[in-house]
């Protein structure tokens, strides 16, 4: 295989990975669009995740790579991944979906499709893609990169990047804004959940 491999490295603390576990992602996009991974959806509904990004570049049709994001991944990662060339080859499924569970992710993300969507929903791991596709990669074992430098949603993910991705979407910060925007997030979230109370009271002061 001709692969370049890079080392994982713990970038973003426990501290802020916890502190960024109650903030919506749309939370973020009243702040800005940088960091939002256009074309990315949810495979299911009521999905969270926020974790360490481990980057994986793939070149459908071959996934071989795949398996050693998977074996340098931690518990809380989330595995983000650039599929080059073919998006219709799903490159992520139910096999690689309950290793990465074993290994104990916080989340996938592709850049491309995924396949086994059934079984992916069955197991709950949060699963963000482009596309469907019963068309599907293999172990060639070509090419592919683990923590370089990616392009997803036109956005640049590098290894040790902060994941959140929920309902609405995905967001990538680098360490250093996702620390400068947390207190104007959390005071949006404050400010946000005391408006939600009001509204929620007088909606049911009113007469039925």
């Amino acid at each position: 295989m001709s692969d370049q491999i890079n080392p994982r490295r713990q970038v973003v603390s426990q501290e802020l990975i916890a502190a960024y576990q109650s903030i919506p992602s749309s939370t973020i996009g009243h702040f800005s669009d940088r960091g939002f991974l256009r074309g990315i959806k949810p495979l299911f509904n009521d999905i969270r995740m926020v974790g360490q990004v481990i980057t994986v570049k793939v070149f459908p049709p071959d996934g071989s790579i795949l398996r050693e994001a998977l074996l340098s991944s931690e518990p809380g990662d989330v595995l983000v991944i650039e599929c080059v060339g073919d998006e219709e080859c799903g490159c992520w499924g139910e096999l690689r979906t309950l290793a990465g569970l074993i290994k104990g992710l916080a989340g996938v993300v592709v850049s491309g499709a995924v396949t086994d969507v059934s079984a992916l929903r069955r197991h709950g791991l949060p699963v963000f893609c482009r596309d469907v596709s019963a068309y599907t990669t293999r172990g060639i074992g070509a090419q592919g990169e683990v923590n370089q430098a990616i392009t997803v949603g036109g956005v640049r993910v590098q290894s040790g990047d902060l994941a959140i991705g929920d309902d609405d979407g995905v967001y990538i910060l680098d360490p250093g804004r996702a620390v400068e925007l947390l207190p104007e997030l959390l005071l949006k979230e404050e400010t946000d959940l005391r408006r939600r109370d009001e509204f929620l009271q007088r909606l049911n002061a009113r007469p039925a």
